[in-house]
């Protein structure tokens, strides 16, 4: 392959997000040191071409356009998913509408680019560039292949791997593009993206944001930007006047996920102020690590878990200010990254391994989970008052660590917690884990430009933005479809118990409505505990 062909069609989006695209495409490119020569269609789309020094296979062609296509909606990967068949109409080619391709850049500079071509150097800085879309993509390839070789040989049908599609409001968002038979005009189309927004728990000031974003299709419906300056605060204002109307309220930060009544527990709780549960929190960190950690070291990948979880139990804790956990597995699973089953084993054996620090005190009952205290015991006390508190917070599963795994997340909040720098010796002591999964973590952590070397000693790379890194790295697709799923399979466990009340029976689609609960989840760390 002598040239990468970039094909920004109109047929993925409107014409605004092609524009927006292009320009973004351009710059990601120029800071690569990447050279390109571009054109423009009569129908509204454009080709970037790169021609280059040294011939790609086929293959890597395909997963850098596909990564690039990751970064740009209107980008059409398919000139380069087929060896024999790949075709892109050049400059001064006829056009089916009428009219020709016509050269935006400069004859004499497009020469001079097609004549020296991008060395091997710029390519590789590319491939730099997009380390987190190239890794979503092999991530999502071998779980594809996965599934297929599992179907093969089961004999049972397994349910196909999530590959990355989107709901029509999400895509409607992105690209601008809509269902003409639902959404008779832009401003119905655009009032139904507000209205998930608004639904979701998004503020006026992050879907704005956003507009520049992850959201250039929304921008591209007011048609200009005078008029989206004009409407879209009234619009904003409208969807949340409309989604207040709804059944289905936003939540609080005290409203408890089951639509249950508050727990009163018996087991001698007492109501802890606000100050008081961030204290508990701050001394159970203590304890956390300077003995439960190490206790665990020695269970495995269990162990593993087992510390991500009471990690999340600290983190719900802290979030929502209560000592009292009463939400259900597929709650502590969204946060987690893990499968509900796997919560519901782990959560015994943590009560177990905890040494008094969770304690059942009720039994699930209709829709309410199982209910448990978290409390400081009276022999860690001593301890826990002795130890200085740590930096920061602490997180269960960060979104970026569902794609990276829980050993990296282990590793960076031990840089990232540590009293001081530490060297990759200290970062294998700390954990406990293995020095070839500390390494590659490591490796993995730094070439995404979350961590850097100083000396021998680690540290966070602070300018890295962490969620956005997650959006990059599908994490956050990914959570979303989890939190979509769980709401659907508790729509469908609540309606099925309420066959057994005569007197407040509900059907299914009473719980569940597709087009709000769909979750786009907002930015911030506390959407992560309200969504679920």
């Amino acid at each position: 392959m002598a040239t990468l062909c970039l094909d920004l069609d109109t047929s993925k989006a409107l014409k605004a997000v092609v524009d927006s695209d292009a320009a973004n495409l351009r710059n990601r490119l120029s800071a690569c040191g990447v050279t390109f020569v571009e054109d423009f269609s009569p129908s509204g789309g454009r080709h970037l071409y790169i021609p280059l020094q040294e011939r790609l296979d086929a293959s890597e062609a395909r997963e850098l356009v596909e990564a690039l296509a990751l970064t740009a909606a209107s980008l059409d990967p398919s000139p380069h998913q087929n060896v024999t068949d790949g075709c892109i109409r050049v400059p001064g080619s006829a056009h089916k509408s009428g009219g020709h391709q016509v050269l935006i850049t400069p004859l004499s500079h497009a020469y001079d680019v097609l004549r020296r071509r991008n060395p091997a150097a710029a390519i590789a800085a590319l491939h730099t560039g997009l380390a987190p879309e190239l890794a979503r993509n092999h991530a999502l390839k071998a779980r594809q292949a996965k599934t297929a070789a599992a179907q093969r040989t089961a004999a049972i049908h397994l349910p196909q791997v999530n590959t990355g599609s989107e709901t029509p409001l999400r895509r409607t968002a992105r690209t601008g593009l809509y269902d003409t038979a639902r959404y008779k005009s832009p401003s119905e189309a655009r009032m139904a993206v507000l209205n998930h927004f608004s639904a979701c728990g998004w503020t006026f000031d992050q879907v704005q944001n956003e507009l520049t974003g992850q959201f250039p299709g929304l921008a591209a419906l007011y048609g200009t930007p005078v008029k989206q300056n004009r409407l879209i605060r009234q619009e904003w204002a409208n969807a949340e006047a409309w989604t207040k109307t709804q059944p289905h309220q936003p939540r609080g930060k005290d409203a408890l996920i089951n639509n249950t009544s508050p727990t009163k527990p018996t087991g001698g709780a007492s109501n802890l102020s606000t100050s008081a549960i961030h204290q508990l929190v701050s001394d159970l960190e203590n304890v956390l690590y300077a003995v439960l950690d190490h206790k665990l070291k020695d269970r495995g990948r269990e162990g593993l878990s087992l510390r991500f979880l009471i990690r999340a139990l600290l983190a719900y804790m802290r979030t929502k200010e209560t000592d009292i956990l009463d939400v259900g597995c597929r709650t502590l699973a969204a946060a987690m990254g893990k499968h509900h089953v796997t919560i519901a084993r782990l959560l015994p054996a943590l009560v177990e391994a905890s040494d008094g620090i969770l304690t059942k005190v009720a039994d699930a009952r209709y829709k309410a989970a199982d209910v448990y205290l978290i409390q400081l015991p009276e022999h860690y006390q001593q301890l826990a008052r002795e130890l200085t508190w740590r930096k920061g917070k602490i997180h269960s599963i960060r979104p970026v660590f569902r794609a990276l795994g829980d050993a990296s997340a282990i590793v960076y909040e031990t840089i990232e917690r540590g009293r001081h720098s530490p060297t990759s010796a200290e970062l294998i002591r700390s954990s406990g884990i293995s020095r070839s999964t500390v390494e590659k973590a490591l490796a993995t952590m730094e070439s995404l430009g979350m961590v850097h070397r100083d000396g021998r000693h680690w540290k966070i790379t602070a300018t890295t933005n962490l969620r956005a890194l997650a959006e990059r790295l599908g994490a956050i697709e990914d959570y979303q479809a989890q939190i979509s799923r769980n709401r659907l399979e508790r729509a469908a466990w609540h309606a099925y118990l309420d066959r057994f009340m005569d007197d407040n029976r509900m059907d299914e689609a009473d719980f569940y409505d597709p087009e709000r609960e769909e979750h786009w989840i907002p930015p911030g760390d506390s959407a992560l505990w309200l969504a679920a």
